[in-house]
């Protein structure tokens, strides 16, 4: 197999190692602008955010705790709870997004076992609990966010790959990412390929030779492929409530008091 095989392949291969990412905030975004709320519907939700019998869903923290830990405003906070509230109703009306409801915002289908699915919610889901709670979908979110640093991006793209959860990136998870992305992106290449390109990213990446990519040689891979990451910097999250203005909501606290 030529060298120019590879590079011809490896090039988008590498461009779609984290197509998830994208994948994720638009499947978000698509998902809020179908169901954006009414100037009827946002009025009343304006008075239920003033009423003091407000019941919030359970793991609900503050706004202007989340926008004081995250890149996210106290307003952009609020919108993304609207939207929050939108998807831990979709199948189980209970305030929480359980694996089906998250799998069937992102791909249509909550049946269908999915790779990319598994593992974002296995990194939103911060308590390890089988659900996601609203915290730990905004500060989830939050890596996303064009303010999120490039450590903290790199740091969440290697945990995405740590599928053993070991601390380091071996071959076989390697392999496995790289296969369900080709899935994913409806992509066939025969087995020798499939080894090549696996082969060439793992040993650039093992920096060490020790047979596994510590986060150290993670972070160096990323640096000088910086494609890597790309897709998680979505624009969007600069300014959710412009986004999504229909979730636009008054409140009592300026987001410059944050």
């Amino acid at each position: 197999m030529g060298s120019c095989t590879y590079v011809n392949l490896a090039k988008p291969v590498a461009e779609k190692m984290l197509l998830f990412g994208s994948k994720v905030g638009f499947s978000l975004y698509a998902l809020a602008r179908k169901k954006s709320l009414s100037t009827k519907s946002l009025h009343a939700l304006m008075g239920c955010l003033c009423s003091k019998n407000t019941r919030w869903t359970p793991g609900y923290e503050e706004p202007t705790v989340l926008a004081a830990e995250t890149p996210f405003t106290v307003s952009e906070v609020e919108a993304l709870y609207e939207l929050f509230k939108k998807l831990s109703s979709s199948i189980i009306n209970d305030g929480l997004i359980h694996k089906e409801e998250f799998q069937l915002a992102l791909f249509r289908n909550r049946n269908k076992r999915n790779l990319f699915a598994d593992r974002i919610f296995d990194l939103f889901d911060i308590k390890r609990n089988g659900v996601i709670e609203f915290g730990e979908f905004v500060r989830s979110l939050g890596v996303f966010h064009p303010n999120a640093s490039v450590a903290d991006k790199t740091t969440f793209a290697f945990r995405l790959y740590d599928l053993k959860h070991t601390g380091f990136i071996e071959r076989d998870e390697l392999k496995e990412m790289v296969l369900a992305l080709l899935h994913e992106s409806d992509i066939v290449l025969s087995d020798d390929i499939v080894e090549l390109i696996v082969d060439k990213t793992f040993n650039d990446a093992d920096a060490k030779g020790d047979g596994q990519i510590d986060q150290e040689e993670w972070k160096e891979f990323v640096s000088k492929n910086p494609s890597l990451i790309k897709n998680m910097t979505l624009p969007y999250l600069k300014d959710i409530t412009l986004a999504f203005p229909s979730f636009v909501v008054s409140t009592e606290v300026e987001d410059s008091d944050v």
